[in-house]
């Protein structure tokens, strides 16, 4: 690295700072990573990282050379294949066995590269992760079924939304309406059977900030104040984005089809909840763009954080079992994502603040407001404890 200049290594650690915040890397995991590099680099640095805004500030010892760089960025997606790749290619070069050219070449072919799953295959995972959080709440086979084909059309906005700008700036709110108007004609004219809030909730299930709230909350108590701030702050206008196109959306529909009288179905068995595990962490390896030699790992620690949180919460409290499934999981940020998900709150939150506004909960779930917060808490604490009884070998 003795052979690169001034103005190729603060250019590396910019682009590799950018591309990591695209791939959606915590504030305080990717300030660490970027210190590292610095130093490796021979430079000394300071960062501020937050959801709509970077900071580099490199300089060498003697002040001789000194860059600031400072840009207006968009939030970051979780696309943890591109993530893995970089971290992969830092390493080598950590290792000295690529230079900082080569790997800088190869950081232009990975910021390029294409989803590796085609639309298809994304188009199923959305389904899956729609039935399978309606089949984790133990409803009914109906409003599984009715959950992944709403999301399918959710799935048809979203690529819409890809094509254009305005339907990508209203989005979260449009599908949210669109699969309420939808679920309250299903109810009318083909099923009674159907849960429409719940049926909702699991259509948009991926937009719900729940793992992005438990992000900030995170950043928070590493006291990176300024990004846990922002990143709390827009997970809860998100909420409120999607909890008001299922508020407006129902009443649209009411309005146009009527209100049929629910009848209650079958509840599903309690083994489907293990199905659902699998389910739902199968469709994110895929939404989330995950590695496919990832992909055992990140099932098995869904599986891991439901079962120690379900274990743990028959001797001790249900908040403390999300604290034990979290220190379970463990630091690892890319194969721990799916544990992760399965213990964030993001639904419970939903359904508090659709309690809190309608006076009525579609699911039953006493003190769903203090239930939430505690367990947000508590995987905040999980992950905290996990960082220090069992520190991370890599800053990611």
């Amino acid at each position: 690295m003795k052979t690169a200049t001034f103005t190729e290594k603060r250019k590396f650690i910019v682009k590799l700072g950018k591309m990591l915040h695209k791939y959606g890397t915590p504030a305080y995991r990717l300030e660490a990573h970027l210190m590292e590099v610095a130093t490796y680099l021979g430079l000394k640095s300071s960062f501020v990282m937050s959801p709509t805004s970077v900071t580099f500030v490199i300089w060498t010892d003697g002040h001789e050379d000194e860059y600031t760089h400072v840009a207006r960025v968009d939030p970051g997606d979780h696309d943890l294949g591109s993530l893995a790749d970089t971290d992969d290619l830092v390493n080598q070069m950590l290792d000295d066995k690529l230079s900082l050219q080569e790997v800088d070449a190869q950081l232009d072919a990975i910021f390029v590269m294409p989803n590796p799953y085609n639309k298809l295959t994304t188009g199923v995972a959305f389904a899956t992760s729609g039935g399978a959080f309606a089949m984790l709440m133990g409803t009914s086979w109906t409003d599984v079924i009715w959950s992944s084909l709403l999301t399918l059309v959710v799935y048809v906005f979203v690529l819409w939304s890809g094509r254009s700008k305005r339907v990508a700036h209203m989005l979260e709110p449009l599908v949210a309406i669109i699969s309420a108007v939808l679920a309250c004609a299903v109810s009318v004219y083909i099923t009674p059977e159907i849960n429409i809030r719940l049926v909702v909730l699991s259509a948009i299930i991926v937009f719900i900030p729940g793992l992005a709230l438990a992000l900030g909350l995170a950043e928070l108590a590493a006291r990176h104040l300024v990004s846990g701030t922002a990143r709390v702050m827009d997970s809860f206008m998100l909420l409120f984005k999607l909890y008001f196109g299922g508020f407006i959306g129902i009443g649209i529909g009411f309005a146009l089809f009527g209100q049929a009288d629910f009848v209650q179905p079958e509840p599903l068995p309690k083994w489907t909840a293990w199905l659902a595990i699998f389910l739902l962490c199968s469709s994110l390896i895929v939404i989330f763009r995950t590695k496919l030699k990832h992909a055992v790992w990140s099932i098995a620690s869904g599986f891991i954080a439901y079962g120690t949180s379900i274990g743990s919460a028959m001797y001790l409290d249900y908040t403390l079992g999300t604290f034990v499934g979290a220190l379970s999981v463990g630091p690892a940020s890319i194969v721990a994502m799916q544990g992760l998900i399965v213990l964030v709150p993001g639904s419970k939150t939903y359904i508090g603040l659709n309690s809190l506004i309608e006076g009525q909960d579609f699911i039953y779930a006493e003190h769903i407001g203090q239930q939430t917060f505690l367990i947000f808490m508590s995987l905040v604490a999980g992950l905290i404890f996990a960082n220090v009884a069992l520190p991370p070998k890599k800053s990611l």
